[in-house]
Order: C-alpha cells, then sequence, then structure tokens
C-alpha cells in the first residue's frame, strides 16, 4: 500500500483498558501508522485523504486462534471435512474472504485434513500450502499452521484424513513429521477413544512437546475432559483448546507454567441454533439439547475459573473443524462477555493475547510506526460487543 490517509475523529478499544480512548486521529503512510494525536490536536497531516471517521471505533486487526481454514463448518462439519482436496482449498479462499472482511487479520489453523495439494503436489496438511500461498497477500489473513490433528487410533472415524498412532513411539514420529512436512505448531488431539481415559500419559506427551520444543515448535493439546486437560498439562504443552472442564488446581497449575488456554464458547451457540434450524437428531431432539447446555455451562465456567485463576486466555471460532462460520469471531467475544468475562478481557482475547499467543509483536496491537492493521467498527465493543459485526472499513485494504 502507498499514500496517506487520515482517520479523523474515531476511539480505539484495543484490550488493554476498559475505557475507550476518545476523539483521536490516525495517520496512515504508506500502510503503517505514522501517528495517533488527539483531533484536536493534530500534526500537519502532509496533504493526506481525510477519512471522516466519527462515530468508529478503531479496533486491532484480529486474531481468530482456533480455526480450521480448508473447511466450510455448518451443520454438517464432520462429513464435509472429508471433501476432495480440490474442495477442501476452495473452501479456504473463501473462507479468507469472510475471514477478511469481518475484520481478522490473522488465524491460526489447529486441523486441516491431510491430502494431495493439486496446486504444488504435496502430501501434507492442506492448510501448510494455502499458509504459503497466502503468505504477503493483503487480501488473504497471516496464517499459523499445525498441520493435521495427530490422535491415538480409534479415536476418529476410520478413512479421515489425519494422523492416527498406535504407541507412543509412533506418537513421536507423527509430530516430527508434521515439523518435516513444514508446521508451524503441534496440534495433539487429547480425547480419546474413550473419553474418560486420556489417550496418552503426562510423560508420552512430555516426549513430544520436548522434542518440538528443541525444533522451536509449539505444541498445543485439544481436550474437553478435565483428565485429558491435565494430561495435557502436566506434559508440558503450550496451550489447551477449548478447556471445556477446567476446574480451581488445573487453572491454577496452568498460570503457575504459562499453559494458555483458547476460549470456544461460540460453537454452543450455533448447535442451539440448528436446533431451530435443522432436523439432525444431535441438535433438536431433547437429549442432544440437554448435552449442549451442559457442555456449554461447563465452558462458560471453566472460562471463568481460568480468568480468575490469571491463565492467558485467546479466543477463536473454531470455524471448519466445527459449527461457526469464518466470519464469526464477534460471536465468540458477545459469548465471553455473557460468560462474565470483562469485555476488554474479551476483546483482547481476540486481539494482542492471539498475537501473544502466535508470538507476533504486530498482531492484534495499534500503535505508532506499527501496521495499519486496523479495522473500524461502528460503536463501542467495551459496552456493546456487537459493534464487532459492524465492520465498516479495514485499514489493510481500504486505504
Amino acid at each position: 500500500m502507498t499514500g496517506r490517509t487520515l482517520y479523523r475523529e474515531l476511539c480505539i478499544a484495543d484490550g488493554h483498558s476498559a475505557d475507550l480512548r476518545r476523539n483521536l486521529s490516525i495517520l496512515v503512510v504508506d500502510g503503517r501508522v505514522a501517528w495517533i494525536r488527539p483531533s484536536d490536536a493534530e500534526d500537519d497531516p502532509g496533504g493526506a485523504e481525510v477519512v471522516d471517521a466519527a462515530g468508529c471505533t478503531a479496533v486491532p486487526g484480529m486474531v481468530d486462534a482456533h480455526s480450521h481454514v480448508t473447511m466450510p463448518g455448518g451443520a454438517h462439519w464432520i462429513d464435509r471435512g472429508a471433501a476432495p482436496p480440490e474442495q477442501l482449498l476452495r473452501h479456504a479462499e473463501h473462507n479468507a474472504e469472510l475471514l477478511d472482511s469481518s475484520g481478522v487479520r490473522w488465524a491460526r489453523d489447529v486441523g486441516a485434513p491431510l491430502g494431495v495439494d493439486p496446486v504444488d503436489g504435496r502430501h501434507r496438511a492442506l492448510s501448510l500450502g494455502v499458509r504459503d500461498r497466502w503468505a504477503g497477500r493483503r487480501d488473504r489473513p497471516y496464517l499459523r499452521a499445525a498441520g493435521t490433528w495427530l490422535t491415538r487410533v480409534g479415536t476418529m472415524a476410520a478413512g479421515a484424513q489425519y494422523a492416527a498412532a498406535e504407541d507412543a513411539d509412533q506418537l513421536l514420529a507423527l509430530a516430527l513429521r508434521q515439523l518435516d512436512d513444514g508446521a508451524d505448531l503441534v496440534k495433539l488431539y487429547l480425547d480419546g477413544p474413550d473419553l474418560e481415559v486420556a489417550p496418552w500419559s503426562p510423560s508420552e506427551v512430555t516426549r513430544v512437546v520436548e522434542a518440538c520444543h528443541r525444533r522451536g515448535a509449539r505444541v498445543t493439546a485439544h481436550a474437553t475432559r478435565l483428565h485429558n486437560a491435565r494430561a495435557g498439562v502436566e506434559g508440558g504443552v503450550d496451550c489447551i483448546e477449548h478447556g471445556s472442564q477446567i476446574d480451581t488446581p488445573l487453572a491454577e497449575e496452568m498460570a503457575a507454567r504459562g499453559t494458555w488456554m483458547v476460549s470456544t464458547l461460540a460453537v454452543f451457540r450455533s448447535w442451539r441454533s440448528f436446533g431451530d434450524t435443522t432436523t439432525i437428531e444431535r441438535f433438536t431432539s431433547a437429549e442432544g439439547r440437554a448435552r449442549t447446555a451442559v457442555r456449554e455451562e461447563d465452558s462458560r465456567a471453566s472460562l471463568r475459573t481460568a480468568h480468575g485463576a490469571g491463565v492467558s486466555i485467546a479466543a477463536g471460532t473454531d470455524f471448519g473443524g466445527g459449527s461457526t462460520r469464518a466470519n464469526q469471531l464477534a460471536w465468540e467475544v458477545e459469548a465471553m462477555v455473557d460468560a462474565a468475562l470483562p469485555p476488554e478481557a474479551a476483546l483482547a482475547a481476540v486481539t494482542w493475547r492471539g498475537g501473544e499467543l502466535l508470538g507476533e509483536p504486530d498482531a492484534g496491537v495499534i500503535r505508532e510506526s506499527g501496521p495499519a492493521d486496523i479495522v473500524l467498527v461502528h460503536g463501542d465493543p467495551l459496552s456493546d460487543p456487537s459493534a464487532l459485526w459492524r465492520v465498516w472499513r479495514r485499514l489493510w485494504r481500504d486505504g
């Protein structure tokens, strides 16, 4: 991007404060923030195009910390993950457009089907080729990708495009294979064939974590049961995805170790909506609705417990690999606030906290000399999280 654009008379909400910063102007020069000044004390913008941003709030380009870019989501998300690679890549490009239009600048892909990429011919997780092709494109989000899911044999449906291990040695080999394929991080699936038994012991998890750390990569873990999350935390994983059952002792252990948690509450909101909009029994039946209600309340309580213990929290939609869609990160913020997380903490979870999880200092922040990865929304997301749905302008795309 080239040129000079002055965005005048806006507010800023960046997740660092419970209060809006008001009556400000931002000068963008060649795609970077030249300065941020009070609107009544601007420096000379030097012939810049002036955009009237009154009534808008500038929010950092958001970070979806739990996504699956090659899958479409929806009520049949599991079945649609088995589509041919060509179709999955088309889903990825559509998801990129949805992410971009909704103000998401970064996405962290935590699981993609294995297959032969029809573009580069490589057999690996399809997200890795997508990441490489999106690099450097301003119309595509920045992407970090974990490769495929690493599970225990018997966990997922036979024939699915994932990596399954029979023992700990094979699990370690599969993890290193993901790194050899170019994955940025490794994703362990710690809900096993028997949900009441962790599929891997803490010592077996530790072997994977230590090997990946030696190669400069982090390890995250899907865990929706307390004992499975505990095995991951005790094994030294860097992050717990979902964390639907986190109690106080485990939350305190996570905080002490620096283990992250990624919230995905919006999934349950989508399931509740399917109870009225589909004929699928798991969503429409009394039993299915009751299960959803229990899982949602467990997840809400876990988020409150983790936040209260000081656990670092990021957030994502789980789109693609879950039922939500790629343009619904605002729904997650609403769900977090509804679960009693402070609005600034919920906003932080989809901005600078997500950047910290990625290890990207420019992700999810607004600062002078930084990239103009900023989205303008109508309203105050600190008092009304639904403002994040009302995207008006993306500075990385619109000037």
